[in-house]
């Protein structure tokens, strides 16, 4: 087929898992609209407001929706259709799953952040760890989506990437300490329209200059030193799942208007991120002829020189420059709310309340200063371990959805199947990787799935206790 039919028929299991799955996980969790949401039951007027859903729906996916759904596809092209395959049935059954119970987790919680939802669940010494590992995660993306857009914004103007890096860090500290409700809330809607932009625009583009209906897309092998197991699992992390995502909930569960809202906003934003990534990733399948030719721009500039051929292409300089821009607010409009999770989740640990800016600016300062000194380590360094790390923090959300399901009589495949493949993926990575054990594939492998039966018996021997 050629890579519009892949598109369109992509796009519209998207759209049926979330009428027909996501309705079925909504049941699971039976929300309840007389319950209160946090945002009415402890408004601060900085962190805990309450909003119209449309614009909590906004905010959560332009949360979510980083760098990864664009240069993880862009990567993940490499593999073929494969990568679209991964990301309906990913977006659908795990990234969806997660998004969703994480985000209402949270709301039941009175908004607090990952390591107290997980502890709940899983235990203090999870708690304790999650305390620790979920700040890495959110502050190694945050500074990622420094880097990613300065590079780009050096690329469109004369003007040096560092003077961006400043410029955006300026921006977060100032995002990360306001109320939420005077930056991040007025300032997105300008973001999406960047969005759209970028979306509807290569979309068309796309049928229009004929490249939606050339060639067949072939399901080649994917080169030799980029074995599809588990690299694709890594590699499209956002637009398929995404242990960043469950930071980032917390921040609307405290501004989620009633229970029901959760639905479109925590799995529906997952389900439109999950559309970027289809986007991108047959962009990057439709406009070069092969694997290898993609491998070649990649390595000649990586995934951000894709962006800047494919937009310019497609759209022309203006439609292109508009559409780069809206890939750079991708990142910056997941940038400000890492740190700000980042701020938040460290007032939980330390019992420290925010409604007073010297006390938000207490734990910022430092923050930020930390976020500084990781910004001058080499890019590519962060992004390999922040990838893998990202899916460990999914998978451990994952367990922790399953945990919930049972404590509440509900079944819990829908959480524990996902959590068990993910488990695998992770252990593999780390197996095989060089920046792990660098041991052979086949016996990362074994050593990946044995761990994912194991973890998956554990959990079934629990289970079988509480009974």
């Amino acid at each position: 087929m050629p890579p519009g039919a892949y598109l369109a028929i992509s796009l519209a299991a998207l759209v049926c898992g979330y009428l027909l799955y996501g309705r079925l996980m909504a049941r699971l969790m039976r929300p309840d609209n007389a319950r209160p949401t946090p945002a009415c039951t402890m408004a601060d007027g900085v962190d805990y407001v309450k909003m119209p859903a449309k614009s909590v729906f906004l905010i959560q996916l332009l949360n979510i929706a980083g760098i990864g759904p664009v240069y993880g596809p862009i990567l993940g092209a490499l593999y073929g259709p494969w990568a679209l395959v991964w990301i309906v049935l990913g977006s659908i059954f795990a990234g969806g799953v997660h998004d969703y119970f994480s985000g209402m987790l949270s709301v039941r919680r009175g908004g607090l952040s990952l390591p107290d939802v997980v502890g709940d669940h899983l235990g203090s010494p999870m708690r304790r760890f999650m305390q620790a590992f979920s700040l890495v995660v959110v502050v190694l993306v945050g500074v990622v989506f420094v880097t990613g857009p300065a590079r780009l914004l050096s690329d469109m103007t004369t003007i040096p990437a560092m003077t961006w890096v400043v410029a955006i860090f300026a921006y977060y500290f100032l995002a990360t300490i306001l109320p939420i409700d005077m930056v991040i809330g007025r300032i997105y809607p300008i973001f999406a329209g960047s969005l759209l932009v970028m979306a509807v625009g290569l979309t068309a583009a796309l049928f229009v200059e004929g490249h939606a209906t050339g060639a067949p897309l072939a399901w080649t092998a994917p080169p030799a030193d980029l074995p599809m197991w588990p690299l694709l699992f890594i590699t499209i992390a956002c637009g398929a799942i995404s242990g960043f995502h469950a930071t980032q909930s917390p921040l609307m569960a405290r501004c989620l208007p009633d229970e029901r809202s959760g639905l479109p906003v925590f799995y529906g934003a997952m389900i439109a991120e999950g559309a970027l990534a289809l986007i991108w990733a047959t962009l990057g399948m439709a406009l070069y002829p092969d694997p290898a030719t993609l491998q070649a721009a990649i390595a000649a500039g990586g995934p951000g020189k894709v962006v800047n051929d494919v937009s310019m292409e497609l759209m022309g300089p203006v439609g292109g420059i508009l559409a780069i821009l809206g890939v750079i607010v991708l990142p910056i409009t997941s940038g400000d709310t890492a740190f700000r999770s980042a701020r938040l989740t460290i007032a939980d640990v330390l019992g420290i309340a925010q409604k007073e800016r010297r006390r938000r600016l207490l734990i910022a300062v430092p923050l930020f200063a930390l976020g500084a000194t990781l910004s001058q380590v080499n890019f590519e360094v962060i992004w390999r371990y922040f990838g893998w790390a990202n899916q460990v923090l999914a998978t451990l959300v994952l367990w922790t959805v399953a945990a919930f399901l049972v404590r509440g009589g509900r079944v819990h495949w829908p959480a524990s199947l996902p959590a068990c493949f993910m488990t695998a993926v992770c252990a593999t990575y780390i197996c095989h990787a060089r920046i792990g054990l660098n041991l052979p594939l086949n016996v990362s492998s074994w050593m990946g799935w044995g761990g994912a039966v194991l973890a998956l018996a554990v959990f079934l021997s629990r289970c079988r206790r509480k009974a």
